[in-house]
């Protein structure tokens, strides 16, 4: 009988782990499925620009498992049930259950509303496709209205940043305020939040710094002060979390949902269980946990197959550098920053900004998208064959303590939003 993998979400970490083990992977030994709500793959990283006004590029999911061997089943994972081993999913078809003997939670995050009152009734936000299509629809009917309507984004997180600066270049006829809770742009170098505060004084962005958001209406925001702010459109974009199916299934998680893993990705609580990308509560080389990021996605997604392929093979575990290296921030189309950091996550005094660094940032953009695209390129062609029964191998390595990791029930991650 075939090894069944099943792998949960296609982003950019769902799609990358399960092309990478497609390739490396007898077909003859292991089969694997791919469970995604929406037929497409999305690039997330570009759901500001697409909520502004411009096209933001997908690739059907079909296409892109296409040859692999891969199998994609259209549906929504309603459970996650490790004691049995499988997964409830929901489709147009009534949906069912799928079982599996090698899980790889890959769901993302969404919009953290912290229990902000009225978030979920009246802010819009760009955390999926279909919320920034509504935020996009509502822009268009401000511009059209030709009053010079108010959009308020709340959040002083890089995607914050990214929305407020490309609605107000793309939309110059609306007013933008970005509302922040610290310091604009405290992650950064001084030289770098002073590249910030010239961008947005030149997109014409109001900037309102220290100020706690309490509640949300649908024509204006309640804040913490006591001030009451006006506006047309509410972008909420105050941090992420995970959805409550791996808590649910009785995985071990943080607070904001996240599945705690040991140092190859592997859950603490469950051992047939792999978390990547912003599901994975991992901690990087240097000790800190890893910010939701696409970057993050990648070394997670990479250690994780690695994990796979050695304990299914019986081959030894390569290491993969769990890194924070540092931020790249979209200013709009022709203006970004971007930022190293140093081991300790501290912002390095010297950055790069201005045209040259939004070249960068497309490139890179354009560049996860090809790779999503051809997932086994690169990739050696090699199929290797399942060796060693995944039971016995889980149970040969201590679980909740590799490369000192513990075992950490609801600890609170410090998510980047």
């Amino acid at each position: 009988m075939k090894h069944r993998i099943v792998v949960l979400g296609a982003g950019y970490a769902g799609a990358y782990v399960a092309g990478n083990l497609a390739r490396r992977l007898s077909p003859a030994d292991v089969g694997i499925t791919v469970v995604n709500a929406e037929p497409d793959f999305v690039e997330r990283l570009r759901l500001h620009q697409l909520a502004a006004g411009h096209e933001a590029g997908t690739r059907k999911l079909a296409d892109v498992f296409a040859g692999t061997g891969v199998r994609l089943r259209l549906a929504r994972v309603t459970a996650v049930d490790p004691e049995r081993r499988v997964v409830a999913v929901a489709d147009d078809a009534g949906g069912g259950e799928i079982g599996y003997d090698t899980l790889v939670h890959a769901l993302g995050s969404h919009v953290a509303d912290h229990g902000v009152p009225g978030v979920a009734e009246h802010a819009f936000d760009v955390a999926g496709r279909p919320s920034a299509l509504r935020l996009r629809e509502r822009l268009d009917g401000l511009d059209r209205r030709g009053e010079g309507g108010r959009v308020l984004v709340v959040g002083d997180g890089l995607t914050g940043i990214e929305t407020a600066t490309e609605i107000a270049e793309s939309r110059p006829g609306l007013s933008v305020t970005l509302v922040a809770r610290r310091e604009l742009g405290a992650q950064l170098s001084a030289g770098a939040r002073g590249h910030l505060r010239r961008a947005c004084d030149r997109l014409g962005i109001t900037v309102l710094e220290h100020t706690g958001v309490e509640a949300v209406e649908a024509t204006r925001v309640l804040c913490a002060d006591g001030t009451a702010l006006a506006s047309d459109a509410t972008v909420w974009t105050a941090g992420f979390a995970v959805g409550p199916l791996a808590a649910a299934g009785g995985l071990e998680v943080t607070e904001s949902g996240r599945i705690v893993v040991d140092g190859t990705m592997r859950s603490v609580s469950h051992p047939h269980v792999y978390a990547v990308g912003d599901s994975a509560w991992a901690v990087g080389d240097n000790g800190r946990p890893l910010p939701m990021s696409c970057a993050s996605a990648g070394y997670t997604g990479r250690q994780a197959a690695d994990a796979i392929v050695g304990r299914l093979t019986g081959r030894g575990i390569a290491h993969t550098k769990l890194v924070y290296v540092g931020n790249h921030i979209s200013l709009g189309r022709r203006d970004a920053i971007l930022q190293m950091v140093d081991a300790e996550a501290r912002p390095k005094p010297k950055y790069l900004g201005g045209p040259t660094a939004a070249r960068i940032k497309a490139g890179i953009l354009g560049l996860s998208l090809w790779a999503i695209a051809h997932p086994t390129f690169g990739l050696p062609r090699r199929k290797r064959r399942v060796a060693v029964a995944p039971d016995a191998s889980s149970a040969a390595e201590p679980v909740g303590t590799a490369q000192g990791v513990p075992s950490v029930s609801r600890r609170v991650a410090n998510d980047a939003s």
